[in-house]
């Protein structure tokens, strides 16, 4: 069985894809805040090579982390030595990871869709697969939605963000982005069921009816299409974007740390190698500063949603500062609304509040700086799930996933549009 085990990972080096046999996913839960510091400074030991999955927030809230074989040991001896109590939330990571693959390799046998009828939005798709749904779409559909191409990846790819219109020119408009954090592959997924539920009940459905005969909306589905390729091809858990940086062999940047709000301040990592790093400077990372230019264009964006994965929470300005944003109240009551809608499907339990009081301090966010910018329904939703599987959510839960977050953005547009004059 070990070699059985030793030749796979030789066989996967070779074709470069990262291997995580024996990662265990350890959910942490701290007794005090004194227990907190603890574990906040765990999260920055470089020698353990962790991947914070879910960090330090509060006591009430635990703390998820990916520890690689080599540290487990060492890490759990930690802890205990704290009094720090800890679960084996995920056992081992690659069994997770070969079965998502193998799921996925079963689906790609099936004919290719023709159609965007035909497309299966209940599995996971690699990019080329989202890009040719794309073009179906706007194909199927030449009257309401285009595409446009706001810019390119660093490696090259194109930022296409789909635009939803029923006529006019400069209309107000909202703006919606899935996949910012590459690995969070349960938002990219969602973004497609949202582009196919917009056609199919425009002129069915009141609501959205009566939102695109007043505003338009864009669909970024894949914000960060380096690191979704990367994903999928190399390793699964990469969450920044793939340009190197000067002086370190650590690639990439954390796209949601690299706006110009509050850029570099705590919330953010000035290494590298961190998931947070925040970039050499606002704006570094094309895949941010071609969102940047279009709001700027564009100049009447009124709702701005970005959404990432996990732990179920929708959360609007601000993450850089305890300050409340002027229209806290507002944000705060349509945020009740929105997570009550949600819960009403499946009853999924939604969290809700600023940034920096319900999740963590995040400086150079990105609806910290469209709330700056004027975008005053700036939100950003944590979809599921709550961390059984975090990450590698299995792709039955894609579209009860994307439909009860529907709701949820539905109640948001409908505020907007009926609040936009």
């Amino acid at each position: 069985m070990r070699g059985l085990i030793a030749i796979t990972a030789l066989f996967v080096a070779v074709l470069g894809k990262e291997t995580f046999e024996g990662h265990q996913v350890l959910r942490i839960v701290a007794k005090d805040e004194t227990q907190l510091a603890l574990i906040k400074n765990l999260e920055d030991m470089v020698q353990f090579e962790l991947d914070v999955w879910r960090g330090v927030t509060d006591v009430s809230t635990p703390v998820d982390i990916r520890v690689p074989f080599h540290s487990l040991q060492s890490v759990k001896i930690h802890l205990e030595s704290q009094d720090i109590e800890y679960s084996i939330m995920i056992e081992d990571l690659q069994v997770m990871l070969d079965e998502e693959q193998q799921e996925m390799e079963s689906a790609a046998r099936i004919a290719e869709p023709r159609n965007t009828d035909s497309f299966d939005f209940s599995r996971y798709h690699t990019i080329s697969e989202i890009y040719s749904f794309q073009d179906m779409l706007v194909a199927e559909n030449p009257n309401m939605v285009s595409k446009i191409v706001i810019g390119q990846s660093y490696e090259g790819r194109p930022l296409n963000v789909l635009k939803f219109s029923t006529g006019g020119s400069n209309r107000p408009a909202i703006w919606i982005d899935t996949g910012i954090h590459s690995r969070e592959w349960v938002t990219q997924a969602s973004g497609t069921w949202f582009a196919k539920k917009i056609v199919t009940d425009y002129g069915r459905d009141p609501a959205i009816t009566a939102i695109l005969n007043k505003m338009d909306i864009f669909l970024e589905m894949v914000t960060n299409p380096d690191g979704y390729y990367f994903t999928h091809n190399n390793n699964r858990m990469w969450r920044k974007t793939r340009k190197p940086n000067s002086g370190s062999s650590c690639v990439g940047v954390d796209p949601n740390r690299n706006w110009d709000a509050a850029f570099g301040a705590p919330g953010a990592s000035n290494n590298p190698c961190s998931e947070t790093y925040h970039g050499p400077r606002a704006h570094s990372e094309s895949e941010v500063k071609s969102i940047v230019d279009f709001v700027k264009s564009h100049g009447n964006l009124k709702a701005f949603v970005s959404i990432h994965s996990y732990s179920q929470m929708l959360l609007y300005p601000y993450g850089y500062t305890e300050t409340p944003c002027k229209d806290q109240a507002e944000l705060h009551s349509l945020a009740k609304k929105a997570i009550t809608d949600l819960a009403s499907l499946y009853g999924t339990s939604y969290r809700y509040g600023s940034i920096i009081n319900t999740i963590y301090q995040a400086s150079g966010n990105t609806i910290d700086w469209t709330y700056d910018q004027g975008i005053k329904y700036s939100y950003t939703f944590e979809l599921r799930d709550t961390g059984r599987y975090g990450f590698i959510l299995p792709a039955n839960q894609i579209i009860p996933t994307a439909t009860e977050t529907w709701l949820a953005l539905m109640a948001i547009m409908d505020h907007t549009a009926k609040n936009t004059y």
